[in-house]
């Protein structure tokens, strides 16, 4: 019997080129689809994480948020006893009071000097003529007594009394002229007065500022929220005590990004904006699009605790990974509840030649 089908061995080596030929075709349509992709599955969602501390030490009244709870901007979330801060306010309200009393004073002693010193210095100069004239008018009877006496016209006591005249009124004339150069200081004393008026106004703002500080210290019993975010971390309950500027609350921000650690061999054709679609695994089947936003300015390894010391040792070459942060674009659904820490498989387009290269984006105006 004839038999013409083909040996087995040869049947077998078709069909080993066959399936090696089929393999060489779809490893070519599969890098023709994709070689315009680079992924990688080293990438996490990040977000804002917000350490909320008080910023003044005291007592815990109220806790009114919960972990996970959702909060705004400006909700309150906890409150400290405020009793010792409001009688620090009353205080610096008595202080400002006082000094506002002190700066009225020092005023009205100003303007009280302004219109006294001239009519002062008028008066003394209307004292001194009498005083000199006086003087004179004594100093001349003194010296006519002398004349007298040595003609033995008046006695010895007459002259006593004219020559002690003289002297009294010589001295009226001096104490008059001492009046007169004190009443002509008057630009000093106005000097001294506005001096007085100046350290009453400092004294007043110095005051002001200390209401205004103890004021603030009492709003800051008030812990608020500084952004829209999620409770989480949350350590403190009523009673507690807390200290200035030791965290309580971490409060998680609403708007995720992705950090992407690609090897450096995928950056070459990596561009800021181009797109990217993206799988989450804590959502499989799900679909989200985004966009490069920026890249680290540094390797991961170079910032890490121990960062490598290649200029020492035995170098051996590692090929680095580079953070590169992906945002979302659109913004994932609100079905879609992303953490930081979820492990997330980006896709990037890299087909684009627009955009910057390993770019930084500019500060904002």
């Amino acid at each position: 019997m004839n038999d013409d089908s083909p040996p087995p061995s040869n049947r077998n080596g078709r069909l080993l080129l066959a399936a090696a030929a089929l393999a060489i075709v779809a490893g070519g349509v599969y890098w023709w689809i994709n070689r315009n992709f680079v992924s990688t599955d080293d990438a996490y969602v990040e977000a804002d994480v917000t350490m909320v501390a008080p910023r003044v030490a005291g007592s815990v009244t109220k806790v009114l948020v919960q972990d996970n709870q959702a909060v705004k901007t400006g909700d309150l979330m906890l409150a400290i006893d405020p009793a010792d801060f409001e009688t620090a306010v009353r205080q610096a309200e008595a202080n400002l009071a006082y000094a506002k009393a002190e700066l009225e004073s020092a005023r009205a002693d100003q303007a009280m000097t302004g219109k006294t010193a001239p009519a002062g210095v008028e008066q003394a100069q209307a004292e001194l003529r009498a005083a000199q004239a006086q003087a004179e008018r004594a100093q001349a009877d003194a010296e006519r007594y002398q004349t007298l006496y040595a003609k033995d016209e008046v006695s010895k006591q007459a002259l006593d009394q004219a020559l002690t005249t003289a002297r009294a009124s010589r001295a009226d004339a001096e104490r008059a002229q001492a009046n007169l150069d004190g009443a002509q200081t008057s630009p000093e004393q106005a000097a001294t007065k506005q001096a007085r008026v100046q350290s009453a106004e400092a004294t007043v703002e110095q005051q002001q500022a200390a209401l205004d500080q103890a004021r603030l210290k009492l709003s800051y019993t008030q812990v608020l929220a500084p952004s829209d975010g999620v409770v989480t971390r949350k350590n403190v309950e009523p009673g507690s005590q807390v200290q200035s500027g030791t965290p309580v609350l971490a409060l998680v921000g609403t708007t995720p990004w992705v950090i992407a650690n690609f090897k450096e061999t995928q950056l070459g054709r990596m561009r800021v904006g181009q797109p990217v679609a993206m799988t989450v695994d804590a959502f499989p089947g799900v679909q989200l699009h985004g966009r490069v936003d920026s890249v680290q300015a540094g390797t991961g390894s170079s910032f890490s605790l121990l960062p490598p010391e290649n200029a020492s040792g035995n170098f051996i070459k590692v090929v680095q990974r580079v953070p590169v942060k992906l945002v979302f674009d659109p913004a994932p659904p609100a079905t879609v509840r992303l953490v930081p820490g979820m492990s997330v498989m980006p896709k990037v387009d890299v087909s684009g030649t627009g955009g910057q290269t390993l770019a930084v984006p500019a500060a904002p105006h």
